[in-house]
């Protein structure tokens, strides 16, 4: 897929991920419109990179997608959508009774995955009327295997993959030529990652992987570690686990803990 001369949308696009991905499409030829909730940084990204199309929108609020897809339309509408946006909350223990996990879980499950969901459901036929044309979903390597400190989060990155399969199934029985790629990030140098002490791709590195995804139409986009990770699970799945989940951070986990 070339995407010299088409309209993107990224959501979550004023930091992290979602601003390189701004940048390097941008370096592509690409109209690049991004969306957050922060107009700060909304600001400072649109000082950074005139020509970028700010529209301050929250994806868990379905009033504020509403109102996205009616800006976005009005600006003559996008050739990819790129949900990017995501969050993930404090680590807690699912063996303890605690209100907050199912307040963070409910708050992670409407931005991570109803939030795509709701988008996906407004912009379809807008895309389904282009003559090329493109939804990107942001997963996970937790996808694969799930995080002991992000139960909600390897969850909702899950649910996503899935979904991200079936939609792109779908697409193709009814002979839709939209096209549904699906990025699996590993660890991401990112505000959400900062404190995190272990291996972090770049920003940068990422893009520059899903652009040349997009590019050959490789569907599915494992970037980094990710790609090591998936054939491990595939083979080992014990060992794929204590990769992510390792003893020095959790020192009672066993080795023949079941999946």
């Amino acid at each position: 897929m070339d995407v010299k001369g088409k309209t993107i949308l990224i959501t979550g696009g004023a930091s992290g991920i979602g601003l390189e991905s701004a940048r390097q499409f941008l370096a592509e030829g690409a109209s690049v419109i991004i969306t957050g909730r922060n107009q700060a940084k909304l600001d400072a990204a649109k000082k950074m990179f005139p020509a970028l199309t700010v529209i301050k929108s929250d994806v868990e609020n379905e009033n504020d997608a509403v109102s996205l897809f009616e800006k976005v339309t009005s600006l003559g509408g996008i050739d990819i959508l790129y949900n990017n946006a995501g969050v993930g909350t404090p680590a807690l223990n699912l063996g303890i009774a605690d209100d907050q996990i199912l307040k963070n879980a409910v708050y992670e499950m409407n931005v991570n995955y109803f939030g795509v969901l709701r988008l996906n459901n407004l912009f379809i036929d807008m895309l389904k009327s282009r003559k090329e044309s493109a939804i990107i979903n942001t997963t996970s390597i937790l996808s694969l295997v799930p995080a002991l400190e992000e139960p909600t989060y390897s969850a909702t990155k899950t649910a996503l993959s899935f979904y991200t399969k079936l939609l792109r199934k779908n697409l193709e029985i009814i002979n839709s030529t939209v096209k549904v790629f699906e990025l699996l990030p590993p660890v991401v140098a990112t505000e959400m990652t900062a404190k995190r002490t272990d291996k972090k791709m770049t920003p940068e590195e990422l893009v520059k992987t899903l652009i040349n995804g997009i590019k050959k139409d490789q569907f599915t986009i494992r970037a980094g570690d990710t790609k090591a990770l998936y054939i491990v699970s595939r083979f080992f799945p014990k060992i794929a686990f204590n990769l992510v989940n390792p003893k020095k951070i959790y020192p009672n986990l066993k080795s023949s803990l079941k999946l």
